[in-house]
């Protein structure tokens, strides 16, 4: 792509990725990895371990408990909420074991003193839509068997109040969030209950480009050739970015079920590329009469929680008033 500065930017070098014939990637960009730590030591306030959610697909979960809700006395039968959550990958990238996310849950465990459910889903354009959505869905699924299974996993078994689960996510994480509240409205989950969802720069797109976007074209972070290539490995072949899912503003199957989701929390920043999306995107809540909350800073580029640790925390907390709020 060849920008208004005359510097041509090629979306997969800037991301580090290599298209191959069969139709995957080679990924290049390599975040250091954390091992799950499910034995509490040195005053660790967080724990974590690793499990398997769909064999078939193997797809995993990390799961992350507070220390101090595990050496609580026995006469403290409170249970504490649960956060599934979905790392923003821009639906390609290796990152659901590395430490920058392995960061953002126990941060989310420890300050809001809750059960996070980090979903291992799987990847474009290897895996392509909807697939990630059915991963995410899965995770819901298996939460609520595993509350319920007198052998189910034991962190959420006797610890974990399904009837306060929320979806979490970071920029195509906070799609899936979107995308599996909407599919929840239509499933019986009962005990579980989605008690809302928090979105990060949830990331949409479309095929009529919006102020925001075209001024991203040179955008250190995010260039707006790179944000269409997000959508080019991930869509099913033959759809454009007009399908419901990438551009929820279309009228499509979700449109009947949009009023039926509970409270949300949308997140942005001013400097994102998709932020008159995300303004477009709470304006439809509103209009559908969605408990919603909005909370839009003035400086901020789209991913800024992965690099900036004030911003990270600032997020945390964000989060944690929302899901604390009576």
């Amino acid at each position: 792509m060849l920008t208004d500065l005359g510097k041509i930017i090629d979306p997969y070098d800037h991301f580090g990725i290599v298209r191959n014939l069969d139709g995957t990637v080679t990924r290049y960009l390599n975040f250091p990895k954390v091992e799950a730590s499910p034995v509490a030591s040195h005053g660790e306030p967080v724990v974590s371990k690793d499990l398997t959610l769909n064999p078939k697909n193997k797809t995993r979960v990390r799961i992350y408990m507070p220390t101090s809700k595990l050496c609580s006395s026995n006469d403290d039968d409170t249970r504490i909420p649960i956060i599934i959550y979905f790392a923003g990958s821009g639906w390609f990238l290796l990152i659901w074991d590395t430490n920058i996310v392995h960061s953002q849950c126990s941060a989310l465990t420890q300050e809001v003193h809750a059960i996070v459910v980090n979903v291992d889903y799987r990847l474009a354009p290897e895996n392509r839509l909807p697939v990630q959505y059915e991963d995410a869905m899965d995770a819901v699924l298996w939460v609520r068997e595993q509350a319920l299974d007198p052998n189910g996993e034991q962190w959420i078994r006797e610890y974990g109040d399904i009837s306060r689960c929320y979806l979490h996510g970071c920029s195509n994480g906070g799609n899936m969030a979107f995308v599996t509240a909407l599919e929840a409205t239509r499933k019986e989950l009962e005990p579980l209950r989605i008690a809302g969802s928090i979105m990060n720069q949830p990331l949409f797109s479309g095929m009529e480009r919006t102020n925001s976007e075209m001024q991203s074209c040179d955008d250190p972070v995010l260039p707006l050739c790179a944000l269409d290539m997000f959508w080019e490995l991930a869509l099913p072949e033959g759809e454009d970015r007009d399908i419901w899912y990438c551009n929820p503003m279309v009228e499509g199957p979700h449109t009947s079920a949009i009023s039926k989701l509970c409270r949300c929390l949308v997140i942005g920043f001013t400097e994102d590329p998709t932020m008159d999306r995300l303004q477009e995107f709470v304006a439809m809540l509103v209009n559908h009469r969605v408990p919603i909350e909005a909370q839009f800073n003035y400086t901020g580029f789209h991913g800024i929680d992965m690099v900036d640790p004030t911003r990270a925390n600032a997020i945390v907390e964000m989060a944690k008033e929302f899901i604390n709020k009576p």
